[in-house]
């Protein structure tokens, strides 16, 4: 072994050894102040209060229930215009699969027709020099 294997190695051990450590430090540090985590009472937001959370929740109600007409037409034509564009993917989808068949067919022909023709000429080769 040479020494710049010895050395990546030393490296790389250190470098696990450092990682093996910390997670151990930190595992430690954790499961000492979940006790006091527990302990603690949750803190309430101060910029949302309790009665302007329901005061919010209460008029977006009242929008929504104004408004339905609305987004459910916005919802229809959305919904509409997906449905074309998907109708015409599919039609494009179906063209290139019947393009990509008609040229297999069209090379499986060709393909038919050389091996006709190698048998062909094998066949009068044969016949020639038998005669």
């Amino acid at each position: 072994m040479s020494l710049r294997d010895l050395s990546c190695m030393n490296f790389e051990l250190i470098a696990s050894i450092i990682a093996v450590l910390s997670f151990l430090g930190l595992t430690f540090l954790i499961l000492r102040k979940v006790p006091e985590l527990k302990e603690m009472p949750e803190p309430e937001l101060s910029f949302l209060k309790k009665d302007l959370r329901k005061k919010i929740r209460e008029k977006t109600k009242e929008v929504l229930k104004e408004n339905t007409h609305t987004l459910e037409g916005i919802l229809h034509k959305v919904l509409s215009k997906i449905r074309i564009l998907s109708l015409k993917v599919d039609k494009k989808v179906s063209d290139w699969i019947t393009k990509l068949r008609s040229r297999s067919l069209m090379r499986n022909k060709n393909l038919d027709n050389y091996w006709k023709e190698i048998t062909s000429s094998v066949k009068k080769k044969k016949d020639d020099g038998k005669q």
